[in-house]
């Protein structure tokens, strides 16, 4: 697969079918996964909170409803900082020259990364309080 990677061609990447296509993709999230821990702080930052707060989810008593609510909002905060980090590295990759189309793109996936946390906040407050 590095292969392939390594070729420049993205093409020879398209057009898989079936099993191996759901393999392929498992194989490129766990990538992204990797790479997003290794190099950005906030989203390690975020699978800490996400290692605290899951297992207190699991403990408390509440609802299944409320249960559900708890673990998937931190969860939603970690996709939302892949995808902050997926626009940030594509803008940085056409440009590294400032400008304010770039600006407004990599302040826009901060401001969606602020409201993830906010909604942590707001859904254990709102349940737990």
């Amino acid at each position: 697969m590095s292969d392939l990677l390594n070729s420049g061609n993205a093409s020879s990447l398209k057009g898989q079918k079936g099993v191996l296509r759901i393999l392929r993709a498992t194989s490129y999230s766990m990538m992204g996964f990797k790479a997003a821990f290794l190099k950005e702080a906030a989203f390690r930052q975020l699978v800490l909170i996400n290692v605290i707060l899951q297992p207190i989810a699991l403990s408390l008593d509440v609802t299944r409803a409320e249960r559900a609510i708890l673990m998937l909002v931190p969860l939603l905060s970690l996709a939302i900082e892949l995808l902050n980090t997926a626009i940030e590295n594509t803008v940085d990759r056409v440009s590294l020259d400032l400008h304010p189309l770039s600006k407004d793109a990599k302040d826009m996936g901060s401001a969606a990364q602020f409201v993830g946390l906010v909604m942590i906040v707001v859904a254990w407050l709102v349940i737990l309080v």
